[in-house]
């Protein structure tokens, strides 16, 4: 052996005869070397065979190409981003900007605040006719009575929102400083054809939307959420923490209560789907309904409502109250921000621990976000089955997750496994709800809480919805599958008599 543990062997079988690395070959001048297209090995055979001929590297199916085509148009596609008002309603805009200060000087504003808007109305028309005759304008009887409407809406109502405000097929209203706001129509964003005066104007609009309720915002306090009359949310946002102007985002609701069966008739849901929601409703299951932003947790949990018995008494408890349970016996409740001095807070907790006092017989929560989550499970736990909650996450299993999290984000002592067996102990189904790209609202999954396993909190899955292809215009296409596992919720419903018919439901 030599001194760098190389065997000296025989002749064929020495240094000589083995491929030495790192030994490179000198470069030939003139033409190159040709690659050769096979590698032989005694021993190994052909490794790396020769690409097919007939196949170029560089071919790609349809729809790759079709997939790479659209996202070129969309990376040279150019949008202004501002909205645009034309015709007819910009004529309109440009004769209020001069009528309004005239039929100021000429009005009480205290006065008119006491009048509803028909009666207003009936009293600005001649006062509006004058001050068209003074600037010499003339307008058709049409023109006339868009510029009362615009005229009153400026005065008592919330200005260019109340077009958007009134419009059934609109669910979301995103201004984003004056010159911007957009719409959801049917699950899609677009851009709305309204604009404000400036950003004192705007301003103006989210302060007496937030008043309405007793909230403020200002530069002092630059954040509010609120409610409108009808019980759509709304949240604000001023300057200095938003750069290009006052933001305000309007969830609306439908006028119209919803209901499970109007759910599963929109596609949200299969019929089994719908037959095992109504049961969990009506036999006090303790329900978790998980999603995202926009998904319609707060639309399920307001057609849920609809099975519980009219005899029970419900409590709500929210940070801007926009439930509307369809149940005679239910009182909302509402948490209050801290004053200026930041004293004087009502927290969700606080609430949640005082209704446990007002013999409520299931308590609802909007929305949990932090360590309020410990006493709804300890309600959940000490006899008000039947409470429900919605929290934001994008599976059943990531919402068991962020349960613990919140818990474990307050002051609260307790191991992780405690908490663990506590949610493993009170909720008993998670509905998923997810908002797909298509703009559908689909509840892809109803889940069961079975118990603990370990540390592990053990799950069983009922319903799926398994995506399955895309159609020409865009809808996504699946099926709702159910798992034909016996539900462990079953005793449950054989105490209210719904055994056979979850059982049914669920196989």
């Amino acid at each position: 052996m030599s001194a760098f543990g190389r065997k000296n062997g025989p002749a064929g079988m020495g240094a000589s005869s083995r491929p030495q690395f790192g030994v490179a070959k000198p470069m030939r001048g003139g033409t190159p070397t040709p690659t050769p297209t096979r590698v032989e090995h005694d021993d190994a055979g052909e490794q790396f065979p020769p690409l097919p001929d007939d196949v170029p590297p560089s071919s790609s199916s349809p729809a790759s190409s079709d997939a790479m085509s659209r996202l070129q148009e969309r990376m040279n596609s150019t949008h202004s981003g501002e909205s645009e008002v034309g015709g007819f309603e910009a004529s309109v805009h440009k004769i209020k900007e001069q009528v309004l200060p005239r039929l100021l000087e000429r009005v009480d504003p205290e006065a008119a605040a006491t009048l509803s808007k028909d009666e207003l109305s009936e009293e600005f028309r001649p006062i509006i006719m004058e001050v068209l005759a003074e600037l010499k304008v003339t307008l058709n009887r049409r023109e006339q009575f868009a510029l009362e409407k615009v005229l009153v809406d400026e005065l008592l109502g919330f200005g260019p929102l109340e077009e958007l405000l009134n419009d059934p097929d609109v669910s979301d209203i995103m201004v984003n400083g004056p010159d911007q706001t957009y719409i959801e129509k049917k699950g899609k964003l677009v851009i709305a054809p309204i604009k404000f005066r400036d950003e004192t104007h705007l301003f103006q609009i989210a302060q007496r939307i937030v008043n309405q309720v007793g909230r403020r915002v200002d530069q002092t306090t630059p954040l509010a959420d609120a409610r409108l009359k009808d019980g759509s949310r709304v949240n604000v946002i001023v300057p200095p923490l938003s750069l290009r102007g006052t933001a305000i985002s309007i969830r609306k609701f439908s006028e119209k209560p919803i209901t499970l069966d109007m759910l599963k008739e929109f596609g949200s849901m299969s019929d089994k789907m719908c037959t095992a929601l109504k049961i969990a409703g009506a036999c006090r299951m303790n329900i978790v309904i998980s999603g995202g932003t926009g998904s319609g947790k707060t639309t399920m949990l307001n057609a849920l409502s609809k099975m519980i018995d009219p005899g029970e008494r419900v409590l709500t408890i929210e940070d801007a109250a926009e439930l509307r349970l369809q149940q005679p016996h239910w009182l909302p409740l509402e948490t209050r921000p801290p004053n200026l001095e930041g004293q004087g807070a009502i927290t969700i907790g606080d609430l949640v621990k005082n209704a446990l006092r007002m013999r409520p017989d299931r308590i609802i929560l909007g929305e949990i976000r932090g360590a309020e989550c410990f006493d709804l499970l300890a309600a959940m736990n000490t006899g008000h089955d039947g409470s429900m909650c919605t929290l934001h996450a994008n599976s059943p299993r990531e919402c068991l997750g962020r349960m613990e999290n919140m818990i474990l984000m307050g002051d609260i002592k307790i191991p992780k496994e405690a908490i663990s067996r506590q949610i493993a102990e009170s909720v008993d189904l998670i509905v998923q709800v997810k908002r797909l790209r298509d703009g559908s609202r689909r509840t892809t999954n109803i889940t069961e809480v079975i118990g603990m396993e370990g540390d592990v909190i053990v799950t069983q899955e009922l319903f799926k919805f398994e995506y399955l292809d895309e159609s020409e215009d865009g809808k996504i296409m699946g099926e709702y599958r159910s798992s034909g596992l016996r539900p462990y919720t079953l005793e449950k419903a054989r105490q209210f008599g719904f055994d056979q018919a979850y059982l049914e439901a669920c196989l």
